[in-house]
C-alpha cells in the first residue's frame, strides 16, 4: 500500500511545545462542551486561550494545550465519544481558503488528498497520509498519532474526532449518503459500538494496527458538487505560500527550543538569541508572535518538558532535577510544577512512574 503523507514537521521538532496548530479542535471542543453545560473557558484562560485570543486568524496552540483542554474536557463531561461529537460538529468553513479549495477540488478523492497534502494548515492534530489500498482500487485514508506515547483517552479522542469529521463534511460536500467501506481505529473496542455503526454506516473495527479508513472508487471519484478548476489553482498559490511560512515559523521554533535544551541549566538570554540568528530584537520578537509565542513561553514549555524526563529519573533528587532544569531552588520548581499541572513534583513522579509500561 502507498501512501501520500502531509507536509510533516522537520525531525527533531518538539512538537509538544510548539505553537503551531490552529485551535479549530479546541473551538468546536468549546462549543460542544457548552451545549452540555461545561464551560471550558477557565481552562482556557489558565492555559493564556482567553475567548479574544481563540477569536484570533492568528493564533496557534501547541500540542501541549491541545491535549490538556481535551483531557480536562473528558473529565468534565464524562462523554467517552466526545471525539466523535465534537467531529460531527465541524464545517468547511472552519478550515479557511483550505476548507474552499477542497470544495472546489475535482473529486472526493482529490478534495482529501489537497487535505492531506495542507494538513499544517488546517488545524490537525493527527497526521493524515493517504493513497490506494490493496485490493478493488479502494481509496484509504490513515491517522497516526504525533505520539504514540501520548495520553490513551487524548488519542481515542484525536482518531474519533479525525474520521467523524472526515465522514461529516465529506456528506455536506458529495452528499448525505456517503459512508466508508470500512473504518479501523487502533484502540480497543469501547463499551457502546452501536454509535459508531450509526454515525459511520459501515463495519467498525477496534485493536486494528492503524487507524484506517477505506473508502469504496464509485465515491473517491465522486465529483465534487462546487468543481472550478481556476478558482482551486489560485487558491493553492495561497496555500503554498502559507505552508512556506509555516515551515520557516516550524524551524525558528525548533532552533530555538534546540537551544535553550541545549544550554540548560542556563537559559540563553533573548538578546542573545537575536544575535545568534543575526537579528534585532524587536525582529525576532516579532517572528515569534507572527507563530504565536514569546521567547518566555518558548523557555517554560523546554523547562517543563526536561523537568518532566527528570522525573522520571528515580536517582534524581528535586534538588537535582531544580538545578538541571535551570530553577532557582526548589521552591521555584514546585511553583512550576503546580502552575503547569496543579500538583506537587513527587505526586506527580508518581503518576508519571506508574502510568509508565
Amino acid at each position: 500500500m502507498s501512501f501520500a503523507p502531509g507536509q510533516a514537521d522537520p525531525p527533531g521538532t518538539s512538537r509538544s511545545t510548539s505553537a503551531t496548530i490552529q485551535p479549530n479542535i479546541l473551538r468546536y471542543l468549546v462549543m460542544v462542551a457548552d451545549e452540555r453545560g461545561v464551560d471550558l473557558r477557565p481552562l482556557l484562560q489558565r492555559l493564556g486561550l482567553d475567548e479574544t485570543v481563540m477569536r484570533s486568524a492568528a493564533l496557534r496552540v501547541s500540542y501541549r494545550q491541545g491535549s490538556a483542554v481535551i483531557r480536562r474536557a473528558l473529565e468534565l463531561t464524562g462523554d467517552e465519544r466526545l471525539g466523535l461529537r465534537v467531529g460531527t460538529a465541524q464545517h468547511l468553513t472552519a478550515w479557511g481558503l483550505l476548507g474552499f479549495a477542497l470544495m472546489a477540488g475535482d473529486t472526493l478523492r482529490h478534495a482529501i488528498e489537497t487535505g492531506v497534502k495542507y494538513q499544517n494548515l488546517s488545524g490537525a492534530m493527527v497526521v493524515w497520509s493517504a493513497g490506494a489500498g490493496e485490493e478493488d482500487d479502494a481509496f484509504v485514508l490513515r491517522a497516526d498519532l504525533p505520539d504514540p506515547a501520548m495520553d490513551p483517552a487524548v488519542a481515542v479522542f484525536l482518531s474519533e474526532e479525525a474520521f467523524a469529521s472526515v465522514v461529516t463534511l465529506s456528506r455536506l460536500t458529495v452528499g448525505p449518503a456517503f459512508a466508508p467501506r470500512l473504518v479501523e481505529f487502533s484502540f480497543p473496542p469501547p463499551r457502546r459500538r452501536d454509535l459508531y455503526g450509526a454515525l459511520f454506516g459501515c463495519p467498525v473495527r477496534f485493536g486494528a494496527p492503524a487507524n484506517r479508513m477505506v473508502i469504496d472508487p464509485a465515491w473517491a471519484g465522486t465529483r465534487m458538487p462546487g468543481r472550478d478548476r481556476v478558482s482551486y489553482a489560485s487558491t493553492l498559490e495561497t496555500l503554498d505560500a502559507q505552508m512556506s511560512s509555516r515551515r520557516d515559523q516550524q524551524d525558528l521554533l525548533e532552533v530555538l527550543e534546540i537551544s535553550v535544551a541545549q544550554g540548560l541549566p542556563v537559559v540563553p538570554s533573548f538578546g542573545e538569541q537575536a544575535r545568534r540568528h543575526a537579528t534585532s530584537e524587536r525582529t525576532l520578537r516579532r517572528r515569534l508572535a507572527d507563530c504565536g509565542t514569546t521567547y518566555e513561553a518558548l523557555v517554560e514549555g523546554v523547562r517543563r518538558e526536561r523537568v518532566e524526563q527528570l522525573l522520571l529519573r528515580p536517582e534524581l533528587t528535586l534538588r537535582d532535577i531544580a538545578r538541571r532544569a535551570g530553577f532557582s531552588d526548589e521552591r521555584a520548581l514546585r511553583r512550576a510544577v503546580r502552575r503547569w499541572h496543579g500538583t506537587s513534583p513527587v505526586q506527580l513522579r508518581e503518576r508519571m512512574r506508574s502510568d509508565r509500561p
